[in-house]
């Protein structure tokens, strides 16, 4: 197919399921120029590693010609000047990038009781499997684009589970790498102790071509195609509440050793609520110093601050906070103030991760366990119903390790995850695992439903 084949079918299925008809609302701009970028490469003749290919970013990444808001009103209309090194890569590899997809608000950390899904710029997200479920949070455009086809690439960010739960809720593949593997200039920030950029694509092969794009290192792609016997780890902490998905994980978990993996039994001791306590200490504190340091550097920039944006959403809470509030926004400003408090609380829970995970991987490659239950419902007046996740994320996220997710089946019409997680930089082998089971499970790429509720409201 031609490059601008590719391109067109892309538009064409966004401006058919997304932006009218379904309204899965998952595209928060498009690029102007998509058309004649794939064009050129028609004309040009030459052989890149994703030579004309259509792919989504994330809204929080800076790509010339794309608005990266990160869904807040207060950067519309602030120009993009500089591609980020994101997108430089992806543009290096011969990408075109097709457009922004909607996530979740400042990827989520504004509010307890926010709407995954939801920004002020792009609206709700919807789920291309059932209509008024969640696409979950913050990667949500990128996780219901790729499954719904709209393309089958797409960049996610991810803090602690942001892209791992849009993979699980949605039924496509993800992964978060090792923190600091991809720069992370351009993208806006919560916390460099665990923000990282990472692919999102309908097959692990896919994913693993993007990540080596955005790295400019092949043998992840390479990992993708060896499925040899890997020791995997299985960690049934990492059950959910929901029979019907730990009864999927066991069912996937006998294909895995008839396959040929070599499995062993992974008991975790469980972990005090302190834990979390302690990374909400770390997250609030980096992300008002580094959101402010992120703002001043944005040329044209409206706000400079937390404080600002704070400001601005008050100024404008019929706009921004007629669904939720901003209260860790206020509680971050707080925070910040607490030097101390934030050191300990980062050296205890450093300290658990990576003694959780270096126990972990004593005579195991990777650990496989379950991600998220089926996607709940949208809803605007409680916020997101998560009580059917793990804390599968937990440990890597502290530790800047990294974690993936492939589809592991359907629940009640719904998909659900079945989650990776491995050593710092250890890509190939969460890659080689992520391969070996997609196989075992034999799923293929899963085909939505789009069962249409139109009691979902596109609020804005």
């Amino acid at each position: 197919m031609k490059s601008s084949e590719a391109v067109e079918a892309a538009l064409s299925r966004i401006a058919e399921i997304d932006a009218s008809g379904y309204r899965l609302n998952s595209v928060l701009a498009l690029a102007d120029d998509a058309l004649a970028q794939a064009q050129n490469y028609d004309r040009a003749g030459i052989d890149l590693p994703l030579q004309g290919l259509p792919i989504l970013i994330k809204d929080n990444i800076e790509a010339i010609g794309l608005p990266a808001t990160a869904g807040s009103l207060a950067l519309v209309d602030t120009p993009v000047v500089k591609d980020s090194s994101i997108a430089s890569r992806l543009r290096d590899a011969g990408a075109i990038i097709i457009g922004a997809t909607n996530l979740s608000e400042w990827a989520n950390i504004r509010s307890e009781k926010s709407t995954s899904g939801w920004s002020a710029v792009g609206g709700l997200t919807a789920n291309p499997w059932i209509h008024e479920h969640s696409a979950g949070g913050s990667s949500s455009g990128s996780g219901a684009a790729v499954a719904a086809g709209l393309t089958q690439w797409a960049i996610g960010s991810e803090t602690d589970g942001s892209i791992v739960c849009p993979a699980s809720l949605n039924g496509c593949v993800g992964i978060k790498p090792t923190v600091g593997l991809i720069p992370r200039d351009g993208m806006i920030p919560i916390s460099s102790s665990q923000d990282s950029p990472g692919p999102m694509a309908q097959t692990t092969e896919q994913a693993a071509l993007l990540l080596s794009a955005l790295t400019d290192n092949y043998e992840y792609f390479n990992a993708s195609k060896n499925v040899e016997p890997i020791k995997i780890g299985v960690v049934r902490n990492w059950l959910t509440s929901d029979t019907k998905v730990d009864s999927l994980f066991e069912e996937s978990i006998k294909l895995l050793a008839k396959s040929g993996a070599k499995l062993q039994e992974v008991k975790l001791d469980e972990f005090s609520p302190q834990v979390w306590e302690d990374e909400f200490i770390v997250l609030l504190f980096e992300l008002q110093r580094e959101l402010e340091k992120y703002l001043k550097g944005r040329v044209g920039a409206k706000v400079l601050s937390l404080k600002d944006v704070v400001e601005f959403n008050i100024r404008n809470s019929d706009r921004e906070m007629h669904l939720f509030g901003q209260e860790y926004f206020e509680k971050s400003l707080e925070i910040a103030k607490d030097l101390s408090n934030y050191q300990e609380s980062r050296r205890r829970n450093l300290a658990w991760a990576e003694a959780t995970l270096a126990l972990s991987f004593k005579d195991v490659d990777v650990l496989v366990g379950c991600t998220y239950g089926p996607a709940w419902k949208s809803n605007f007046e409680s916020g997101d119903n998560i009580s059917t996740a793990t804390s599968i994320s937990t440990a890597p996220a502290i530790a800047g390790t990294p974690i993936g997710s492939i589809p592991m089946g359907l629940v009640d019409g719904l998909p659900v995850g079945l989650g990776f997680v491995t050593a710092r930089n250890q890509e190939t082998k969460l890659i080689n695992a992520m391969s070996h089971a997609e196989k075992a499970l034999g799923l293929g790429i899963l085909k939505p439903s789009f069962i249409s509720n139109s009691k979902i409201p596109n609020m804005k």
